[in-house]
């Protein structure tokens, strides 16, 4: 049994010993025939061989040509996919948009962290950095402020370096002992209450933290620009707090030299919200250098 393919055709097999083709009849009738060779038949038989063996390389022939040229086709198919492959995208050396592709640097990427950006309260906690201009109009700008919708009237503005000068005792004298440099002060006035703001200046946030958690006393109102006298001879509300190198003051009443007593929200809020302005403009000098150092080459 054979597993399949072409079968090679079988040489043709004759039976009672005969040789290939016709046996030829005897000349000499009742006669032994001789034992002579057939010469016709092993002629025939001959070419019979060489025609078959013609058909046999002529197959093999033909079959070494079909695996050729499959060869051929299966290369040529081979390289029509590798072009098409490198037109639609693959990436190669050659395959780039200009002339200078190739020198163009790979990214590299640092495993150091970048330093944090500078922190405001640097710049407002010592004097060696903090060194932006400073003035009480500065500090204190325009005619009015707004404070969460409350709006407040400026008064007179004033700066000395004679803190104890602009004080209520016994302010004046722990200012002094703290080193305090300078103080600018700035009243502000709405529906009959007053309140001056006091920012007393230090060389460092050590200085100006001793002072707040000494306060005694208060600063000194500050009338004109069309505010009247206020907190002299009554109960006013006095407050202190700091930041930074600076430690800020406020005394707030009534214009009419009313006492203040603890129900007096509005004189509270009043307190409230200068303390809270007097705060964010100092903060913003710090995060305006801050701002200013980050941007700087070599920062």
């Amino acid at each position: 049994m054979s597993f399949g393919g072409p079968q090679w055709p079988q040489e043709p097999q004759q039976h009672g010993g005969q040789p290939y083709g016709q046996q030829q009849p005897n000349p000499f009738p009742g006669a032994h025939a001789p034992d002579t060779p057939d010469w016709s038949a092993l002629a025939e038989a001959s070419a019979a061989r060489s025609r078959r063996k013609r058909r046999m390389i002529f197959g093999g022939g033909a079959l070494a040509v079909l695996v050729v040229g499959a060869i051929v086709a299966t290369a040529i198919v081979s390289g029509g996919r590798s072009d098409d492959t490198a037109k639609n995208g693959s990436v190669t050396p050659t395959d780039s948009a200009g002339p200078d592709d190739s020198l163009t640097p790979t990214p590299t990427f640092s495993s150091v962290a970048p330093p944090p950006p500078p922190d405001p309260k640097d710049f407002i906690s010592n004097e060696t950095k903090d060194k932006a201009p400073l003035s009480a109009e500065g500090l204190f700008p325009g005619k009015k402020l707004t404070m969460s919708g409350r709006a407040y009237k400026k008064g007179a503005t004033s700066s000395t370096t004679d803190c104890a000068s602009v004080t209520q005792a016994p302010l004046g004298s722990i200012l002094r002992k703290n080193g305090c440099d300078r103080v600018l002060r700035a009243t502000y006035v709405k529906d009959g209450v007053a309140i001056t703001v006091g920012v007393a200046v230090f060389s460092t946030e050590a200085e100006a933290l001793k002072a707040k958690q000494q306060a005694d006393g208060g600063i000194a109102p500050l009338a004109g620009s069309g505010v009247a006298d206020f907190c002299r001879a009554t109960v006013c509300l006095r407050r202190s707090n700091s930041i930074g190198r600076y430690a800020y003051f406020t005394q707030a009443g009534f214009t009419d030299g009313t006492k203040v007593t603890t129900a007096d929200k509005a004189v509270y809020q009043v307190s409230d919200d200068l303390g809270t302005f007097a705060f964010n403009q100092i903060y913003a000098r710090g995060r305006t250098q801050a701002s200013a150092a980050a941007g700087a080459p070599g920062e």
